[in-house]
């Protein structure tokens, strides 16, 4: 947290510290994107990120905005009482046709129940109308009439970048409803608006008459100076192919299609095609590169990721030239630095969410990879598809500009003035931006009153945490409603055997409540001081925990051992599941508090609210523990209700229980921990969704790294034959030349695996 600006660490705290939503934006090159990994790597909170688009949902590490709320590909009319309209061009749903065909399967239905914090990123592609839409479908499923059912938002974009679209024939209609397309238009930010918190250090421009060039440019109020300045950089004769480094930014996909054939065309030599290793569930629509990726000798390329080794070879945007291609192997020339590098392989995940059982956690699955090189053809791109790059040189025709604000967003781009290139003088016309965006932009929040905000917001969260902690309506209903179940029960039905039990335990949970409530009113009471003695909330919190906490656990334990009981005995599927719904509410409830526990502490310790400080290993395997320990005190007999049928519920309300992708680890660290399991490459590749060939790319990482040896990847006989066909390898020698004089004795994972060996001799 030390790295972020101030800006960015009051971000952090209000998602961690509040339930207050968040509207976060700045200017390109403003650390937007490593924000959000660190909110995602720190927060508490359940949460879920969600995009647009496919391609952003990646990008984004989440999914997409229809696919997490099964929302169909149709305008929003926020009326419940408006005919919805269909027809060839335009379709519209209401508030009534998405409730009468909505149909939510029980695992997303439970993610939803569980979501305490919703990231949209690139916010400024969302209609007004799918917000909307978001906020129905969660107030629905959580029956929670607050703003998006009681979860906090944050909305990551820039809304000088990609603006939403919407055809005039929408148009027609959803003006009869909304001011405007943007996601500031839609009636629930209207009602309900988020804090605007606009990152300003710039990472990308440290030139300062550049960085006050595009804040002008950015803010609509660009002067004769600054067109001076810029213009002083026109060569409508510049050849980009006389200078390599330079990737011209264009208006329209054909034109960069186009110019990036015919340079790869005029290129002498043969043409190498390298196809992405996709494993399991990653549809076409999300490919983050293209299918085929065709190179020779001598092409302009950019890197389209960051490098995620210590080493940092290259950058999202960084322009190189092919030195050498072959099957296996692909090496860059950066001509400035006059270096070269091998081009490594980049896996991207295709994620579900699900919840944890065990912790009630919203926890991703992996369910597909794609493994390719994270390269693509530079001699020109679109403003759109430049978004996130970063350029040291760059040709920009900006006088065909045809969207507010794509000045701005080509300009930003590069790095300096000094590499850039206008093919036309910059004229005034044509590059105002969205008049509602900059007027939106008015109500961003000043530094200074951030923290009196943050301070207001954050006390208010922890009234909210601890009252959440300590109302027991929902579980009470819940026992309520199992208990007046065995009313419809024949005498002779096994349920009815069970009628006395479940009378106990409602009447335990309901002789909680008025002692309970009778405790919230005296936190609302302690919480109304201007000056709340946080030292002695945390006692009074400390008692009643130790007061309720036991009681509660007990329910937990009972209900554990009736599932336990009834999984023994016949023609008992329906009477599990409806424990197994109730153990659920139960099991989060106790979570709740042992986390309301916590939080108190660390509130009175004065230490940030963050994840570490919000869990516990007692939280982490209280239901585990729990079956563990009632299942030891049962017969050994066999269950009727297998773990098959376990298994089977599992995946109908809670989703299968994967290995859960860790996004605090790299990727070298998730197959060396596996490797630790003493699990082999096969089985490796299997767990982790990935080929073979790249859990050996993983392995000569580690090789280097010195966490594993070539023999643990290599049997000794082939080590023998690799190290007579290296006896004359030298710096800077290839792989390639060694495949060519070895043919097919060796595969180019085992190549790459002694090769790695020979930096640690």
């Amino acid at each position: 947290m030390q790295s972020l600006s101030t800006t960015a660490q009051y971000a952090l705290r209000f998602i961690n510290q509040t339930n207050r939503s968040i509207f976060l934006t700045g200017k390109a090159g403003t650390g937007k994107t490593t924000l959000l990994k660190e909110i995602i790597k720190t927060t508490h909170k359940n949460v879920v990120v969600v995009a647009p688009t496919g391609i952003a949902a990646l990008n984004a590490g989440g999914v997409t905005i229809h696919s997490m709320f099964q929302l169909p590909f149709a305008g929003f009319i926020p009326d419940a009482n408006h005919p919805p309209q269909f027809s060839d061009r335009v379709k519209f749903e209401t508030k009534n046709t998405l409730r009468r065909h909505f149909k939510m399967r029980g695992d997303k239905k439970t993610i939803l129940q569980n979501l305490q914090l919703l990231v949209i990123d690139e916010v400024s592609m969302l209609r007004a109308d799918l917000l909307d839409a978001i906020d129905f479908m969660l107030r629905s499923v959580r029956r929670n009439e607050q703003p998006f059912g009681g979860v906090q938002v944050l909305y990551i974009g820039d809304l000088l970048q990609l603006p939403p679209v919407v055809r005039n024939e929408e148009w027609e209609v959803l003006k009869q409803f909304y001011s405007g397309k943007f996601f500031f238009h839609s009636h629930v930010v209207q009602q309900s608006p988020p804090l605007y918190i606009e990152l300003s250090k710039i990472y990308r421009q440290t030139d300062e008459q550049f960085i006050g060039v595009l804040n002008n440019l950015r803010n609509n109020v660009i002067t004769k100076d600054d067109l001076q300045i810029l213009n002083q950089f026109v060569n409508p004769n510049f050849d980009v192919n006389q200078h390599t480094g330079y990737i011209t930014l264009t208006t329209h996909n054909a034109k960069a299609d186009a110019m990036n054939a015919n340079a790869l065309n005029d290129l002498k030599g043969k043409v190498h095609t390298y196809f992405p290793e996709i494993v399991d569930d990653f549809p076409e629509k999300i490919y983050p590169v293209e299918e085929e990726l065709q190179l020779k000798v001598g092409a302009q390329v950019m890197f389209v990721k960051n490098d995620t080794s210590p080493d940092k070879n290259y950058y999202n945007g960084k322009i190189g030239i092919i030195e050498s291609l072959s099957e296996g192997e692909i090496l860059v020339h950066f001509p400035e630095e006059n270096r070269t590098i091998e081009a490594e392989k980049y896996e991207w995940q295709n994620i579900r969410y699900y919840v944890d059982p065990q912790t009630k956690e919203i926890k991703e699955d992996i369910m597909g990879t794609f493994v390719q090189y994270p390269l693509k053809l530079a001699w020109a791109i679109t403003v759109h598809k430049s978004q996130g790059l970063t350029f040291d040189k760059a040709v920009l025709d900006v006088s065909r500009v045809f969207m507010p604000g794509q000045a701005y967003v080509a300009l930003s781009r590069l790095r300096s003035l000094q590499g850039l290139v206008l093919l036309s003088p910059m004229q005034m016309n044509g590059i105002l931006n969205d008049a509602d965006v900059m007027n939106y932009a008015t109500a961003k929040a000043k530094e200074d009153d951030l923290e009196a905000s943050l301070q207001q917001e954050t006390k208010r969260y922890i009234f909210d945490f601890l009252k959440s902690g300590f109302s027991w309506q929902e579980l009470a209903e819940a026992w309520q409603k199992h208990k007046m179940s065995y009313l419809h029960e024949g005498s002779k039905a096994l349920k009815s055997s069970h009628r006395q039990w479940a009378q106990q335990q409602d009447d335990k949970i309901h002789k909680l409540l008025s002692p309970a409530a009778k405790f919230v009113n005296q936190l609302s009471s302690l919480f109304r001081n201007p000056a709340t003695d946080m030292e002695f909330v945390k006692e009074r919190v400390m008692a009643a925990y130790n007061y309720f906490f036991p009681t509660l656990d007990g329910l937990a334990t009972e209900i554990v051992s009736k599932m336990e009981a009834i999984k023994r005995q016949r023609k008992a599927k329906g009477f599990y599941e409806e424990l197994a719904e109730l153990e659920d509410i139960q099991t989060t409830t106790v979570l709740q508090l042992m986390r309301a526990k916590l939080l108190m502490q660390a509130v009175a310790a004065g230490v940030e609210i963050n994840r570490q400080q919000l869990t516990s290993p007692e939280i982490q395997s209280y239901k585990k523990d729990k079956v563990a320990a009632i299942r030891k005190t049962m017969p050994a007999a066999p269950t009727i209700l297998d773990d098959a049928f376990e298994d089977d519920y599992t995946e109908r309300y809670t989703a299968k229980k994967k290995k859960p992708k860790v996004p605090k680890k790299s990727t070298l660290e998730e197959t060396f921990e596996l490797w630790q399991q003493k699990l082999s490459i096969p089985e490796i590749a299997a767990k982790r969704k990935l080929t073979e060939t790249t859990i050996q790319s993983h392995f000569a990482g580690l090789i280097q790294q010195g966490k594993v040896k070539v023999t643990d990847a290599l049997p000794n006989d082939k080590i023998e034959a690799l190290k007579a066909a290296f006896a004359d390898f030298k710096e800077g020698q290839t792989l390639t030349d060694i495949k060519q004089k070895s043919g097919d004795q060796f595969t180019w994972g085992e190549l790459r695996l002694y090769r790695a060996s020979l930096a640690n001799d």
